[in-house]
């Protein structure tokens, strides 16, 4: 069980930082609009981009790690932790980004965690 916990939160580690680095990309990308006629633009602005494909890159090899982890527990006590993500990335994009926290999200994220800590004492 122990060496599952480590795959879970190396995955969640991984899926963090990817998505703060995927957010990122898509500052300096700017807004982007999907349609067939500017899709492949995008998709060469997404390729050129290190931010998105560094990104991408952890967020592919933590969903290996998910996957590791995956293969050595239920699903039931796996699939709750990935709400980790939810509480480190609030954290996450008010230390980078800079985004407002407020008392709701605040207790939100406190619920996700309390919820994650009971499943984690189930298991």
């Amino acid at each position: 069980m122990k060496g599952a916990l480590a795959y879970l939160l190396v995955s969640i580690v991984c899926a963090v930082v990817g998505q703060i680095l995927l957010k990122q990309g898509m500052r300096v990308i700017g807004p982007v609009t999907l349609s067939l006629h500017g899709f492949p633009d995008l998709i060469l602005q997404l390729i050129a981009n290190p931010w998105v494909v560094v990104g991408m890159s952890l967020y592919l090899g933590g969903s290996l790690f998910w996957l590791t982890a995956l293969s050595r527990l239920d699903l039931s006590v796996a699939y709750p932790f990935a709400g980790l993500n939810y509480v480190l990335i609030l954290l996450a994009s008010y230390l980078v980004f800079g985004e407002a926290l407020n008392p709701i999200r605040i207790a939100g994220v406190l619920l996700i965690a309390l919820g994650v800590s009971l499943i984690a004492r189930s298991a």
